[in-house]
């Protein structure tokens, strides 16, 4: 591309994304405390406070969007962890200005070469789903994270109720001084039941919250132990010898799997080079034989 286009590219996606930035940036928890304050100083009859622009453009990004999309959204972010840096509003109003933005783009790719219309729509769309892409794969680096420490925080959760420890001490426990994601599950949980959840509905929430079945069928055991007043020792200890079973066969399963999912780099990267250096003296000189010189 030629330096005018770069030119006219920056001048329209930077102030739009700085504009866009500017808007999804926003402190919006102190700026709802300052005007809960502001209302709680003020008389009745001045209560009415015009909405921000943030509030007013998630709004519009909320009608916009099917409500069934939405909902998939805000269960992907609860598989993620829900990062802070990226709540469900600030993801929904981040998408239609990428796309916003990647349309630009493209119309710049269009007006160069009348070719690039598909191009421009494929910008357009990639631009759109690319937050859920980075999401996505959030997501599913924190189920596996979460599949693969459950079987020591079983055996940590066992320890600690065979030690004489109840079974949500054990779980503080383990949320206090483990690390990782299912160690924020077990925390997460345990302020839920303190927040006046029933621990069945607790239970289950920490369970959807997750998409590995190892878990949602410790949960399901746990809640059956508990309804049927069996203890819970007894539930967690063939719980906690499966789910070890079950993290070895899955390795043994990966280790067969490695020899056929190296033949394709072979193939690819390792045997021609291979072939270059052991044969390629060889044609050279039966080239030259046959060519007379």
């Amino acid at each position: 591309m030629t330096p005018t286009a770069w030119l006219l590219i920056a001048v329209v996606v930077l102030p739009l994304s700085y504009f866009a930035w500017s808007m999804i940036s926003v402190d919006r928890e102190t700026g709802t405390l300052i005007r809960k304050r502001l209302h709680a100083a003020a008389p009745k009859s001045a209560t009415g406070v015009a909405k921000t622009e943030s509030s007013r453009l998630v709004e519009l990004a909320r009608k916009l969007t099917p409500r069934g999309y939405v909902m998939w959204l805000d269960k992907l972010l609860g598989n993620a962890g829900r990062p802070a840096s990226m709540p469900l509003d600030r993801l929904l109003t981040v998408k239609p200005l990428a796309a916003l933005g990647g349309a630009l783009l493209g119309l710049l790719l269009i007006a160069k070469s009348p070719q690039g219309v598909l191009l421009a729509v494929g910008i357009t769309a990639g631009c759109y789903f690319l937050p859920d892409l980075l999401v996505y794969n959030t997501s599913t680096k924190r189920q596996a994270t979460i599949a693969l420490d459950l079987p020591n925080v079983m055996d940590q959760l066992l320890i600690s109720v065979e030690a004489g420890l109840g079974f949500e001490a054990a779980m503080s426990r383990v949320g206090a001084t483990g690390k990782g994601p299912m160690s924020e599950e077990m925390a997460r949980t345990l302020q839920d039941i303190q927040a006046g959840m029933t621990r069945r509905e607790a239970y289950k929430a920490m369970a959807a919250r997750s998409s590995v079945p190892d878990l949602t069928s410790f949960v399901g055991a746990v809640i059956q132990a508990d309804a049927q007043g069996l203890s819970v020792a007894r539930v967690l200890k063939p719980q906690a010898d499966q789910m070890r079973i079950k993290r070895r066969l899955r390795a043994e399963e990966k280790a067969m799997k490695l020899p056929v999912a190296v033949v394709f780099p072979l193939l690819l990267f390792i045997f021609p080079p291979l072939f270059i250096v052991i044969l390629g003296p060889a044609v050279i000189n039966a080239i030259a034989a046959f060519s007379g010189r």
